[in-house]
This record gives structure tokens, C-alpha cells and sequence, in this order.
């Protein structure tokens, strides 16, 4: 289709301005504003409790009644569409996706589950495509560099991840459960209790979710996906405050994919997990000190026609060690990390395992309608070397409802274990990808409805790239990239109406071949919109992605699209509810991705998911 972004926006717009016009005019009570979805408490931008418009960041919160109400089948179903987000998937259920921010590759986008760092030390990127939705209650995205904060691979922001329990949990004690049954012989099954008792609060959950999938190759099989996901919490608070808990979430399953024929057939086994310790302690009035400890793992084994291929388990160690301090108006936060990466593999590399510390401050200055952020990070890894990155951000608000800000990042992004030490192929001599990013936003919060309009421009060096030097194919550090961009999103509720808005523009360059960047749309356009009648809630989605180009060399185009999907919940019992959703359901034929040997990733057409749950 052609995509005409400016006009589609504009069309679109039109649904939600009765909607903001009427929000104006009827006052909100204040505590019902502090629990809604237009200025949340968020805690990724700056590792300490800011609302969004506070945090003088570009965040993007998605809240547990949206994902509940959404019926995603997949995370990335969430993220499409949002400012500055772009999606590419190897087909449907399972199969390897990559999410990017503002323009940067999958491996300069930082997942984080439950503060702990999560993706794949020889690939680089996470296995977004096996995170359970059922079992996430609330995702944080903010865009822009973060590397004085967490380090490598914050280059484009952090998402961040949170599962049941992770956040406040209720005193009460409660359960429910959920059916689900749809296209595909698709099938969910899901679980979950809370609840406290002397100071102890817990948090189970568990969801098995397969389907027989879809084709994702014209004219071969259909292939499948199952998933078997659980977390565990539990948390001791004393009476002096002083918290100590343990936490773990793990999914595994199996996936079926391509091969190089349509009769054959590869399957992954794959296994994805957290779990640590987590305290926290006051040490005095106004100094509070946290400490986790945690293990991550990525495990996959490959096999073709029931015959193994290979195994690829990395598991990171990690220590984060944080202090918060109170100075009056103003706040200070000062920490310490240590990652240790390790590889177990069929493929021998030449080296398996490296440990990176690092140190970081950060100071929160508020002077009335002025603040200040200003942090700084130094990281020293045994592979690569040392990096120091620094962050700075000014605000100023105007009056009651608006606010400016302004500010300046570095960042950078690790070599992968592929990167430096796959045997044949890898370069222990490459430096990490650095950035440089600037933005300028402002903001609107008022009591029913916001806006918030963000430029910005981001500059990378030593662009990791496989090329041909020296009779050799390897990466080397070869490019430069320079992306532009502008994100506008708004959002509102009022009475039983909840709406919201997205729009990106961006220029993804490579600097030396002034051609677009490998796989990155230009526009993206998304707009969602909730109606509750009663017992009944309406709602649907509309999502328009610019045409993207497969190869570096932009000669293979791949096509703008648009999807749409409805929904429908009833509580029709005490306790009792059913939603329905269907999920592209114009039946659009539509790939992000194409295979080396000239074939489309082909995506899953309409489809139906009807659930059934039980809220205790």
C-alpha cells in the first residue's frame, strides 16, 4: 500500500479531538489523576520515582489494564506503533523479532526484566519473542540514551519489563485464572496468587500458551510455537522498613521455523530466565541503599529434521548496587555494577567469558521551575576496554501545564561474543559503537488529556559492519549513521472513553552511503481507542508503518502496511469476565523482513483469540 503518513495522521487525529475538546471543559478530581495513565510514576528514566512529565525523558507507559484490554498474543503487538518504535519479525508466534528505537539496530535496544538485564551475549539482542504477555502487568519505554545509567546498549533506550508483584502489590489475597482458545489452535492457559501475611508479601503466576502457527514461508507448513512461562516473588519487609526478597521468571518452549527448503524443518528449543535477590535498607532518614543480585540466562538448542545442530547457553552474573540520597529538593544517586558474560556453546570460541565493572552518579536538581539531571558512568571490560558516557537534561516549566526540556546523552554498544570471538569470522580488534544524541521536547499535562512533541538527533561512530578487508569477511568498525527524527504522541480519558495517539518521523542515514538504514521504516502511525458501557468495553487499533529496506544497499523494498485490530470485553458475573479480540482484521498481507535467498517473511493473517476469566 502507499503510505501517506501526514494525511493519515491527520484523518485519524480527527476521532480524538471531540474527545479533547470535551476534556477541558469538566474538572477531574485529583486523585483520580494521579492514578491514570496520562502522567504515571515511572522509575527507568532516572532510577528513582519521577512522573513521565518530571523525568524530563520521552517515556511511553502501557499499564496493566491496557495489556489486559489488548489481549497481545505477543509483546511486540504492544510495541508496534509506538513513538519512535519499530518492529521487524522472521513470521508470527515465536519467531526471532527485533525491536528498535529511534533508529538504532536491535543489539542498541536495552530489555530489562524486573531491573535486571536480559538478552543474548553472542547474538546480542533479546528474545523479545518469548516474553509472556499474560504475565507482564506494565512496560516502561524510554527513549533516548541511557548508557550513563546502564551502561552498554542503551543507545536507542531501555525497555523495561515488569511482571506481577514487581511493582506495589495489594495486601489482599487474591487469585484468578484465564482460559484461551483461538485461530490456529491457539491455547492459554494461565494462573496466578498474591497476597501478604506478616510483613511477607508473594506473587505466583504461570501461563502455557501453543498453537500449531502459521506459514511463514509461501507454500510450506504451517510452523508451530509453544511457550511455558512462570514468575515467583516473595518479600520480607521489616519493621524498620528494611525489605529482602527473591524474584525469578522463566520461559521455555520450543519453536519451528525454515529451513532451506519448504520441506525442511528446524525447530529451537529455547529457554529465557531471571532470578536473584533483591534488599533494600534505610539507612537513615535520608539515605536509602539497594542491592541485587541476579542471574540471567538465553539458552538455545537448534536442530534440523530432528537432528541436533548446536547449542548456544550464555548466562550473565550480575551485581547493582544503588544509593539514593535526599539533599532537601534535590537528590543524589550514586551506584556501582559488575556483569560477568558467560558462554557454553558447541561452537568453541575463542574466548567465553568477560566481567565488566563500572561506577555511576547522578544528581536530580529541582529550583523551582527549573531542573537539572546531570549523571555520568565509566565502565572498564576485560574484552573491549573502558568507555565513559554521561547524560545531561534541563527542564523548565512554563506554568501549571507545560514544560520544555532539553538534553544530551552518550551511549554505547557492546561487541558481541559473534562480534569478537566466533571462530573464523570474529574480530578481537573492534571497539564498541559509540553515540551522541540531542533532544528537544515539550510537553503538555492537563487534567483529562496530554501532549508531547519530541525532536532529536543521534549521531554514531564505529558502526559495527561485516565487510571484505583484507581478504577477509569480518566486522570491522566501518560506519557512520546519523538519525533525525521528531515523535508526537497525546493521550486522554474522560468519563468511559480512553484514547491515544502516536506519530514518528524519522531519517535513519548511513552517513557514508547516504542510503536509509537496513530494515528501519521511516513513519509509523498508531492510534488506539477504549469505550466502557457498563459491563462491556469496546475498543480497537489502528497501526499504518511506512515501506523499510531489507538490504543496506536499499535495493530490496519492503512494502508500507496497515493493521487493524478490535476487541470486545464483558463482565458478565461477579468475578467473571470474557474478551474477545481479533487481530488484523482486514487480513493484510505484510512482511518486515526478508530471507537471504529472496523470500518474504510472511506474518499471520486474521485472526481470533476468545478468553475466559476469573478474578478471585
Amino acid at each position: 500500500m502507499v503510505f501517506r503518513p501526514i494525511a493519515a495522521c491527520a484523518a485519524m487525529s480527527l476521532c480524538a479531538w471531540p474527545l479533547l475538546a470535551y476534556a477541558e471543559s469538566s474538572p477531574l478530581d485529583a486523585a483520580v489523576l494521579r492514578v491514570s495513565m496520562l502522567d504515571p510514576v515511572v522509575v527507568t528514566p532516572t532510577l528513582a520515582s519521577r512522573t513521565t512529565e518530571a523525568s524530563l525523558a520521552s517515556v511511553t507507559v502501557l499499564d496493566e489494564k491496557q495489556l489486559r484490554e489488548r489481549q497481545p498474543q505477543d509483546i511486540t503487538e504492544m510495541l508496534r506503533g509506538q513513538p519512535g518504535v519499530d518492529i521487524t519479525g522472521n513470521g508470527a508466534f515465536g519467531k526471532a523479532t527485533s525491536v528498535y528505537l529511534r533508529g538504532t539496530g536491535s543489539s542498541s535496544t536495552l530489555l530489562m526484566v524486573d531491573g535486571v538485564r536480559l538478552r543474548s551475549a553472542t547474538g546480542g539482542s533479546p528474545s523479545w519473542q518469548f516474553l509472556p504477555p499474560t504475565l507482564i502487568d506494565r512496560i516502561e519505554i524510554v527513549r533516548g540514551p541511557r548508557g550513563s545509567l546502564y551502561g552498554a546498549d542503551a543507545v536507542g533506550g531501555v525497555v523495561q519489563v515488569f511482571t506481577p508483584g514487581a511493582r506495589d502489590l495489594s495486601n489482599e489475597q487474591t487469585g484468578w485464572v484465564e482460559l484461551g482458545a483461538g485461530s490456529f489452535n491457539s491455547r492459554r492457559v494461565a494462573a496466578g496468587a498474591q497476597g501478604e501475611q506478616d510483613g511477607t508479601r508473594y506473587n505466583l503466576a504461570v501461563d502455557r500458551f501453543d498453537t500449531d502457527g502459521t506459514e511463514i514461508r509461501e507454500g510450506s507448513d504451517d510452523r508451530g510455537y509453544d511457550n511455558t512461562s512462570a514468575v515467583a516473588r516473595v518479600t520480607h519487609r521489616f519493621d524498620n522498613d528494611a525489605e529482602i526478597g527473591v524474584f525469578g521468571f522463566r520461559a521455555a518452549g520450543s519453536t519451528e521455523f525454515e529451513g532451506s527448503s519448504p520441506s525442511q524443518k528446524k525447530v529451537t528449543d529455547y529457554a529465557m530466565q531471571t532470578a536473584g535477590v533483591k534488599g533494600q535498607l534505610w539507612v537513615t532518614e535520608r539515605w536509602l541503599s539497594k542491592l541485587i543480585l541476579s542471574d540471567s540466562r538465553d539458552e538455545n538448542e537448534n536442530f534440523t529434521d530432528g537432528n541436533r545442530d548446536s547449542i548456544f547457553n550464555t548466562r550473565s552474573r550480575a551485581a547493582n548496587w544503588q544509593n539514593v540520597f535526599a539533599l532537601g529538593d534535590h537528590q543524589l544517586v550514586v551506584g556501582a555494577d559488575y556483569l560477568q558474560d558467560l558462554v557454553d556453546s558447541t561452537t568453541l570460541y575463542l574466548e567465553d567469558e568477560r566481567d565488566n565493572s563500572a561506577g555511576f552518579a547522578q544528581l536530580l536538581l529541582n529550583f523551582g521551575a527549573f531542573d537539572v539531571q546531570a549523571s555520568g558512568r565509566y565502565d572498564d571490560n576485560e574484552a573491549y576496554g573502558s568507555e565513559t558516557t554521561g547524560g545531561l537534561a534541563l527542564g523548565y516549566k512554563l506554568d501549571n501545564h507545560h514544560r520544555l526540556r532539553a538534553s544530551y546523552g552518550t551511549a554505547f554498544r557492546a561487541p558481541t561474543f559473534n562480534d569478537l570471538y566466533f571462530p573464523g569470522f570474529g574480530n578481537d580488534q573492534l571497539d564498541p559503537e559509540s553515540s551522541a544524541s540531542t533532544e528537544l521536547g515539550v510537553r503538555g499535562q492537563y487534567q483529562r488529556w496530554y501532549w508531547d512533541i519530541a525532536a532529536y538527533q543521534t549521531d554514531v561512530d564505529d558502526l559495527i559492519a561485516y565487510a571484505l578487508q583484507g581478504g577477509r569477511y569480518a566486522p570491522f568498525n566501518v560506519n557512520r549513521a546519523r538519525i533525525r527524527g521528531v515523535e508526537l504522541a497525546t493521550g486522554v480519558e474522560i468519563n468511559q472513553w480512553r484514547a491515544g495517539a502516536a506519530f514518528t518521523a524519522q531519517d535513519p542515514e548511513d552517513r557514508d552511503t547516504g542510503l536509509v538504514l537496513q530494515r528501519q521504516s521511516k513513519r509509523s502511525f498508531r492510534f488506539d481507542l477504549d469505550r466502557a458501557m457498563g459491563n462491556v468495553s469496546l475498543g480497537g487499533s489502528v497501526v499504518l508503518q511506512g515501506h523499510r529496506y531489507n538490504d543496506a544497499q536499499n535495493d530490496v523494498r519492503l512494502s508500507g502496511f496497515g493493521l487493524l485490530d478490535l476487541r470486545v470485553g464483558w463482565n458478565f458475573a461477579r468475578n467473571w469476565s470474557t474478551r474477545l479480540a481479533v487481530k488484523n482484521v482486514l487480513d493484510k498481507e505484510y512482511a518486515t523482513a526478508q530471507n537471504f535467498a529472496g523470500w518474504n517473511y510472511m506474518n499471520a493473517g486474521r485472526s481470533v483469540m476468545l478468553s475466559l476469566r476469573y478474578d478471585r
